[in-house]
């Protein structure tokens, strides 16, 4: 098994880690700008209340849909040292049981999030007026959530092994079926919030069968074979340790109308910065889980150097450019002006401190690429979440405004940085020289 992304002990390092991101952030970018069109077409043709009801369902569809993407991180990082320890074997259990893992987690967030998005969105604090349609568009979009598993799957495996074109293909083509769908949905058949959410399951199905279809075409020890498929006990455990997702949202939806819109709108940005640097995330995990693999030391330490840079750099170039652009950026979701102005408030803030959850995520990356996901988790929930909640009750309880509330952000990602980079250090001085 000769690997795509072999890591190189020469000056070429950074190239190689740039040239296996650059897909991996087309792919994310194309993933962002159809969601934004999904936002954009419902908040020009359908309006702001419609284009609120999808915005406040974001915490409740990051956070579920954050658990296959934490399996799926898991999958990465040991398909991706397994691969560069030539161990086939150990491979191919990974890779079948991850299929399976990821196919029931589909199934389940199906089952729940369809009996269980009024309730969840009442828990949230949905503004009644919001509720019925934020509830249909949930009950639709859970339906495709077996699909984005299992492209989830198929994606982290492709990316472990260095090839990560293949799945930007798909993700082109079903894109593109999203968009067309949009249109047709909303103008056409006037189907309003559900009409989004029908083509977003469809491009989901389509990209998934696309995926897993190739993996069971290929002979490779990474691929699928339907007389392999099981699970087994040590792999799943292992995927199930580095997969447990880390992170809980705040609630934006504590805000009237106009201000849940206008954070629906300026939050597009956040998926469009995020998924650029997450692209090195990936890179990161992969890179180091196949050096831990291969036994090269020296390399882990400089991958993990050259992705934060990247990632730092991405994102202060990205963040900075919407708040100079900011206006023009929120005017493809709404002419609304109250609610371009709500969304502002955030990007303002938020966009001088993307940056610095490169220093975050890149570290927690790492450590999944060296099998640490437990540590991680835990710092993550303090720093990330209940500091969060201490800072609302305090911080934002005393001041009541936006800014004080967005500030959480930059604060909690920097204490959260400062101890998963001490804890991926730790971990790196005890792996033999």
């Amino acid at each position: 098994m000769k690997s795509k992304i072999a890591p190189s002990t020469s000056e070429r390092l950074p190239w190689q880690i740039l040239l296996f991101s650059l897909p991996l952030m087309a792919s994310n970018v194309l993933q962002v700008l159809f969601n934004m069109a999904d936002i954009a077409v419902i908040g020009r043709f359908a309006g702001s209340l419609s284009m609120a009801a999808v915005g406040s369902t974001a915490t409740a569809v990051t956070l579920f849909t954050g658990i296959l993407i934490g399996v799926g991180g898991g999958i990465n990082a040991l398909v991706a040292r397994y691969y560069g320890a030539r161990d086939r074997q150990e491979l191919q259990r990974t890779v079948h049981s991850s299929a399976i893992i990821c196919l029931i987690c589909g199934i389940l967030l199906l089952i729940f999030g369809f009996f269980g998005s009024r309730p969840l969105l009442r828990l949230l604090n949905t503004k009644p007026e919001l509720l019925d349609k934020a509830t249909l568009y949930m009950q639709i979009y859970f339906c495709g959530m077996p699909a984005l598993a299992l492209y989830n799957f198929g994606n982290a495996v492709y990316s472990a092994i260095g090839n990560t074109k293949k799945p930007l293909y798909y993700l082109l083509f079903s894109g593109i079926v999203n968009v067309v769908l949009n249109l047709v949905f909303v103008i056409v058949c006037d189907l309003d919030v559900a009409g989004v959410a029908l083509a977003s399951i469809i491009s989901q199905y389509l990209s998934a069968i696309f995926l897993t279809a190739a993996l069971l075409r290929s002979r490779e020890a990474y691929g699928l074979s339907p007389k392999l498929l099981r699970l087994h006990r040590k792999n799943c455990r292992e995927i199930l340790t580095l997969g447990i997702p880390a992170g809980l949202q705040n609630a934006i939806n504590s805000f009237d109308t106009v201000m849940v819109a206008g954070n629906s709108a300026a939050a597009n940005a956040d998926g469009l910065v995020y998924d650029v640097m997450a692209a090195f995330y990936t890179a990161c995990s992969s890179f180091i889980g196949l050096n831990y693999g291969a036994g090269r030391r020296r390399e882990i330490r400089r991958s993990y150097l050259i992705c934060l840079g990247y990632s730092f750099g991405v994102g202060a170039i990205l963040g900075f450019s919407l708040v100079a652009f900011g206006p023009a950026f929120l005017t493809l979701f709404t002419t609304d002006a109250a609610v371009i102005e709500a969304g502002m408030k955030r990007l303002t803030i938020m966009g001088f401190s993307y940056c610095v959850s490169a220093f975050m995520d890149n570290a927690i990356a790492a450590c999944r690429g060296l099998g640490k996901s437990l540590v991680p988790m835990i710092i993550v929930i303090s720093g990330s979440c209940i500091f969060r909640i201490i800072w609302v009750l305090t911080v934002f309880a005393w001041f009541k405004t936006i800014p004080s509330l967005y500030l959480v952000y930059i604060f909690s990602w920097s204490i959260t940085a400062a101890f998963e980079n001490w804890y991926f250090f730790r971990c790196y001085r005890k792996l033999p020289a």
